[in-house]
């Protein structure tokens, strides 16, 4: 069943409901709610919504990105990731025109982002973004001496006392924010792990190997190294959420963490939340969240269902006398994007060396293609401007 996707959608529903109007930052405007909460067990399926396709790609090559400790977007942009493209032209307008900041054209921001393709010294200047999270997560304090690596000591942590309370990494450095073009929304996260019982390592073994439970060879395979013996969750914190842009990304990024977590220190991936606080639709935004929300009327339910279907349960009259409850029992949504099942993640960590002496090693053997989905569907595409 893919709760997900019901969550994300009376999400946007009690936005659209029960919204403040409220300016912000970008001059676009804003419909507000605070401190909500998304919840999601990992066992149901990889957390990337189906009401509208996803651009996955984008999303791994963003956490590569974070997870090399890399605050340039030459990274993103050779990978055809362009998430954070308008936070550093902005910067590039700013300083050339003194502070005064126009609205670039597209033409403009285009040739902002091939001289970033192909100048490196231009890249290399106008291409960084400041201490931002990826700064923060593997080299905090890092302005006068080599700073925190707050990944490494997680991985450590997790490795070496895994029921510690002290297990986060945060990236709201309070000296550092006004140095980053764009203070982090997502500022900090928090992992816990349990021991999974007995039966939770017998489920695993029949779920990941050929073994069956009467077999008397399930005993030894739990007994190897390789069959994990504790559960890993993941709970994020973020201050200020997108809700239909930002969101599902950082929903889906947070839920390749905890599996990319998960599999270097062998646990099983367990429980995904997330802290929401200014949970926001840009005016912008509103039809589109409408569009995603995909009700439909009683009378487009009722053209969905043919007079062969009605007459196989009634025996006089037509579709057009039907109610909601009666249509359902034709198989006839109530929504035009009603959600798929979710997609299970592949991991390819064959090239991985799990036995480098740096954790720089083996984040740099992480290639975006060894991160796959399997059985991914979902309904198309809905456009919306991003707003710097």
């Amino acid at each position: 069943m893919n709760n997900l996707d019901k969550q994300y959608i009376n999400l946007l529903q009690d936005i659209l409901d029960n919204g403040y109007t409220k300016s912000d930052r970008t001059g676009t405007g804003t419909l507000s709610v605070f401190g909500r909460q998304i919840r999601h067990n990992m066992s149901e399926g990889f957390p990337l919504l189906t009401t509208k396709k996803m651009a996955w790609k984008q999303i791994v090559t963003e956490l590569l990105w974070f997870l090399r400790g890399d605050t340039n977007i030459k990274y993103l942009v050779d990978n055809n990731c362009h998430i954070w493209d308008g936070d550093a032209h902005k910067r590039f307008i700013l300083a050339m025109s003194e502070g005064e900041y126009q609205e670039p054209t597209e033409d403009a921001r285009k040739r902002f982002i091939d001289k970033i393709k192909t100048d490196n010294e231009f890249a290399e200047k106008w291409g960084e973004l400041g201490p931002v999270y990826g700064r923060q997560w593997r080299n905090w304090d890092a302005i006068f001496d080599a700073g925190v690596d707050q990944i490494a000591d997680l991985i450590h942590g997790l490795k070496t006392n895994p029921d510690s309370r002290r297990l986060m990494v945060n990236a709201w450095n309070v000296g550092e924010v006004g140095l980053m073009v764009l203070p982090p929304c997502h500022y900090g996260f928090q992992v816990y792990t349990k021991e999974l019982t007995w039966e939770e390592q017998v489920q695993w073994v029949m779920k990941n190997t050929d073994v069956e439970l009467e077999n008397v060879y399930i005993v030894e395979e739990i007994a190897k190294p390789s069959t994990p013996t504790r559960a890993i969750s993941l709970m994020w914190n973020q201050r200020s959420v997108d809700t239909f842009l930002g969101l599902p990304f950082n929903i889906a990024s947070y839920g390749l963490l905890l599996e990319i977590l998960a599999k270097e220190v062998n646990m099983v991936p367990d429980e995904l939340i997330g802290n929401l606080g200014d949970v926001h639709l840009y005016n912008n935004h509103i039809e589109q969240a409408k569009e995603q929300i995909g009700r439909l009327t009683l009378e487009e339910r009722r053209a969905m269902v043919t007079q062969e279907q009605f007459d196989k349960v009634y025996t006089a009259g037509s579709p057009d006398s039907l109610s909601h409850s009666e249509i359902d029992q034709f198989g006839i949504p109530r929504s035009t994007r009603e959600p798929f099942k979710l997609p299970k993640l592949i991991i390819n960590d064959e090239f991985w060396n799990h036995e480098h002496q740096t954790i720089d090693g083996w984040i740099n053997d992480m290639e975006i293609g060894d991160f796959t989905l399997d059985g991914y569907q979902s309904h198309p595409t809905i456009k919306a401007p991003l707003s710097n």
